[in-house]
């Protein structure tokens, strides 16, 4: 398959989902928004979008989020099996129609993730239920889009959708991250105000995290390994396309 990836920072990229693919011989495309026009979808078989440190609601700082909002409604349109990761997740459920907003507080760390009945059931995440350990960085929250059905919670909001009949995912925590990546954000802890409000200190969050990284690494290949399983066995709906006008002719 050839599956577009949504890159939004250098330290935010495809991560194990990324390594999973190539391993199965998947080819990536990678798209950065920021640094050019919306790629051709002829030929995308699947997309993965992933985070980064901007916010959805941030389109006066960062005004290319339009376009990629624009991208990922055109794929919502035609059916492409898309995995949307933390923003990633957010962009997708406003392009499904919910609107994002900040979260009662940040959630940045190990928390535990609970599934609710149609997680347990549902071919992307059924393998961790009834609950797991996962890693967030999130400031922001969505309230389920409509047509969605809720998969996963924290104690502090929604943590992953699946839109209804569809092979469209959102997920707010981060299975995707590598140690490099993580070690990156943590080094640059003071840059995020709201990690620093929180009051965590982050040597102690680097030390949980190397005792647990590997493990999430292994959790995260599971699950791009179910999602491309999934894409796989998609059919991609195009979209209508307009029937040709014939010429007017005056008079």
């Amino acid at each position: 398959m050839r599956i577009l990836t949504v890159v939004h920072q250098p330290d935010a990229g495809a991560g194990v989902f990324g390594q999973q693919a190539r391993a199965e011989g998947h080819e990536l495309v990678r798209w950065v928004p920021s640094n050019g026009d919306s790629p051709a979808l002829e030929g995308v078989d699947a997309a993965m979008v992933f985070g980064g440190a901007m916010q959805v609601d941030q389109e006066h700082s960062h005004p290319w989020l339009r376009r990629d909002k624009a991208l990922l409604r055109e794929l919502l349109a035609r059916g492409t099996p898309l995995l949307g990761v933390c923003l990633g997740s957010q962009l997708v459920a406003e392009a499904a129609g919910a609107s994002p907003h900040r979260s009662s507080r940040p959630e940045i760390g190990w928390d535990e993730i609970e599934l609710t009945g149609d997680g347990a059931g549902d071919p992307l995440l059924g393998e961790l239920a009834p609950r797991f350990t996962g890693f967030g960085w999130h400031s922001y929250e969505w309230p389920l889009p409509p047509d969605a059905v809720a998969l996963a919670a924290s104690d502090v909001c929604l943590q992953a959708f699946r839109l209804a009949g569809t092979p469209t995912w959102g997920i707010q925590f981060h299975p995707e991250v590598t140690r490099e990546d993580l070690w990156g954000w943590l080094d640059n802890w003071a840059a995020d105000e709201d990690a620093v409000r929180t009051g965590i200190d982050p040597e102690a969050l680097r030390a949980e995290s190397e005792s647990r990284i590997a493990a999430w690494n292994e959790l995260g290949r599971g699950i791009a390994a179910r999602f491309l399983r999934e894409a796989e066995g998609a059919q991609v709906k195009q979209p209508a396309r307009p029937a040709a006008q014939p010429p007017t002719t005056p008079g």
